[in-house]
């Protein structure tokens, strides 16, 4: 039997790289479908003022299910994201008015473009430099038209540390993940380990325990301020005790 270890310090890269082109990442998080998409998507345009052939970006977009909803919505769609496995198969929804490319979001894209960006699903905070989560607002802002609007969608850190699950399964068809979780000088590590056709496979992820003045102060620094803020998908005020989601709406 051979033990794969798939991390950062094997490769010389970030663990995101590898892990998000993996076909057992999507594996185990397949329940992530169209239908919850939709139902964010719907009241997330019920508060913003966006138009028919609006053009939106949709940032580290995974295999475009926000993508594919927001075009249907009417909007001129571009996703993109790190993972060519994912924008291959996201490519296969491709039409006049969508389109998607392999693209890091530290980097530049288009240059006052878009009249909308979405980061979702708790999209950002993965960099081992905080400063790479600035470099992100840069690259928004830069792409954003002036009045546009900038929607980040990440957990709430603060429900998040109190009820971590420190160690469970996940059951996805005959694949059992073992994952197991801990905190680290404010960063969420999980390890997710699993045995597939007689072959182990480990893995790891890391996420910064970003707070809202977190994104307040890299969306300042890059020009942009906060609007609005929401506590989960239904739009409800945010509550640092109890919110599950930190819904976070800036606008250039």
């Amino acid at each position: 039997m051979f033990l794969f270890f798939v991390t950062c310090a094997m490769i010389n890269a970030e663990w995101y790289v590898d892990w998000f082109d993996s076909p057992y990442y999507h594996l185990l998080y397949n329940n992530r479908n169209i239908d919850e998409a939709q139902f964010f998507i719907d009241r997330l345009c019920d508060n913003l003022d966006l138009e028919p052939h609006h053009r939106v970006w949709d940032i580290a977009c995974g295999k475009g299910r926000h993508a594919i909803v927001l075009n249907k919505k009417g909007f001129d769609v571009v996703g993109t994201d790190l993972s060519r496995n994912s924008i291959k198969e996201a490519t296969q929804h491709n039409n006049e008015h969508l389109d998607f490319f392999i693209h890091d979001m530290r980097l530049p894209f288009r240059v006052n473009y878009f009249d909308a960006a979405f980061n979702l699903f708790t999209s950002i905070g993965y960099f081992k430099d905080l400063n790479d989560n600035y470099k992100v607002f840069k690259s928004v802002a830069l792409g954003l038209k002036p009045g546009a609007v900038f929607v980040i969608d990440f957990f709430n850190t603060t429900n998040v540390a109190k009820e971590l699950h420190l160690d469970y399964i996940e059951q996805r068809g005959p694949v059992s993940f073992h994952i197991s979780k801990n905190i680290v000088d404010k960063v969420v590590h999980k390890r997710i380990e699993f045995n597939c056709d007689n072959k182990d496979y480990y893995f790891e992820e890391s996420v910064s325990l970003l707070k809202k003045e977190d994104f307040e102060k890299f969306a300042s620094a890059a020009g942009l301020r906060l609007e609005r803020v929401f506590g989960n998908y239904q739009l409800d005020p945010f509550d640092e005790k109890q919110s599950e989601r930190l819904i976070l709406i800036f606008r250039k």
